[in-house]
């Protein structure tokens, strides 16, 4: 048994409650030694491409994440070049805006058939909203509502969605409130889509960067977009969206979150999932907000994510026979990794759900809460 082995085992048996070749659910199988050597000087990078390539497998991958991540095993890993690189590159560069459409091209464009099949019917790509939901249709079809409550959505209202994925909230608005709208996309595959999604609103869909918008709008609404956003350009974020905003408007933005403060994203997500990705922190949107907008509402409901993305893998796997002539066997490997790794991580409540809702002036008699 190598020292890399050794250590490794003895960690997970000792501080996380799992066993190498243990028969509980959260327990893993290796199948190639190697992987230890890799966990240990890579660290999440290395557990990810070790899964992606076989090396070790564990019957739910969602409970032996959820066990290393409460039991912190990532402070025991002593040298962990791929963070260390990861710092390193969004210190020295400005990636965002470097590559804007990079994201895209690699995420959002992976296929809408992907997408189709593990979404729900508005095919909606973030948190629903679980309380008084009774499945993936019901939660995102109950959040889409909340954000048009918060935003105290009138008829005949000029609205902006800055990251409009595939339509599905601007329709669900203009269907319901009786909105206009403006959406913004750097997916070309969202664009076509939405196009058709929306056809017959008020809705003008445009394949362009935020930055490029013009214009006043009544209500600014952000749902999932701000996770792309960098921490080099949050303050550049704000002061759009203030430019962007008539004076008496509200800001909607819904985006996951993190505990720390931190200048870079997870190696392997940001290598495999969303490139150039990072969480903002609580410290650093109140900052980045600061003299531009008053905070009049922040909702964490993170804890739903994690039966979010569960419905996304279920539906995922079970699509995945006829999904499997496009795509191949480490895809599909990377992607419920992604999928069951994220739930485990919001389970776990390292990573946050937020919405938060910003006036430039103050609402008149106060912001009165929606939940």
């Amino acid at each position: 048994m190598s020292k890399a082995e050794r250590y490794i085992t003895g960690i997970l048996s000792d501080v996380a409650g799992v066993e190498v070749g243990g028969t509980r659910p959260w327990d893993i199988s290796v199948r190639d030694k190697r992987t230890y050597g890799r966990v240990l000087t890579r660290g999440t990078l290395g557990l990810g491409e070790s899964y992606m390539d076989g090396w070790w497998d564990a019957e739910n991958i969602d409970q032996f994440i959820h066990r290393l991540l409460v039991s912190d095993i990532k402070a025991r890993i002593p040298v962990d070049v791929a963070l260390w690189g990861s710092m390193a590159k969004a210190a020295l560069l400005n990636l965002q805006r470097l590559r804007v459409f990079e994201v895209a091209e690699k995420h959002y464009d992976a296929g809408n058939d992907l997408y189709r099949a593990m979404l729900d019917k508005r095919m909606v790509y973030s948190c629903g909203y679980w309380p008084e939901a009774a499945n993936l249709d019901e939660a995102q079809e109950h959040k889409f509502d909340l954000i048009c409550r918060k935003a105290g959505l009138e008829p005949g209202m000029r609205i902006l969605d800055i990251g409009s994925g595939w339509g599905g909230f601007l329709k669900f608005a203009a269907e319901n409130y009786g909105v206009e709208a403006v959406g913004v996309t750097i997916s070309k595959e969202q664009y076509n889509l939405s196009r058709e999604i929306c056809a017959g609103l008020p809705i003008d869909i445009r394949l362009e960067d935020y930055q490029a918008l013009g214009g006043q709008f009544d209500r600014v609404i952000s749902i999932g977009m701000f996770e792309h956003v960098g921490y080099k350009n949050y303050r550049r974020y704000m002061q759009k969206v203030h430019d962007l905003l008539a004076d008496d408007g509200l800001f909607i933005l819904h985006t996951i979150g993190g505990n720390h403060t931190v200048n870079h994203g997870d190696p392997w997500s940001e290598k495999y999932i969303f490139p150039n990705g990072m969480l903002p922190s609580q410290q650093q949107l109140s900052s980045a907000s600061e003299g531009l907008f008053i905070m009049e509402d922040w909702h964490n409901f993170g804890a739903d994510y994690d039966r979010t993305l569960m419905e996304w893998h279920r539906n995922f796997e079970a699509a995945w026979p006829e999904l499997a002539p496009h795509y191949n066997e480490r895809f599909y490997r990377m992607w419920r990794y992604y999928l069951l790794s994220f739930a485990a991580t919001f389970r776990a409540r390292k990573i946050q759900l937020w919405q938060v809702v910003y006036s430039k002036q103050g609402v008149v008699g106060g912001y009165r809460s929606v939940r």
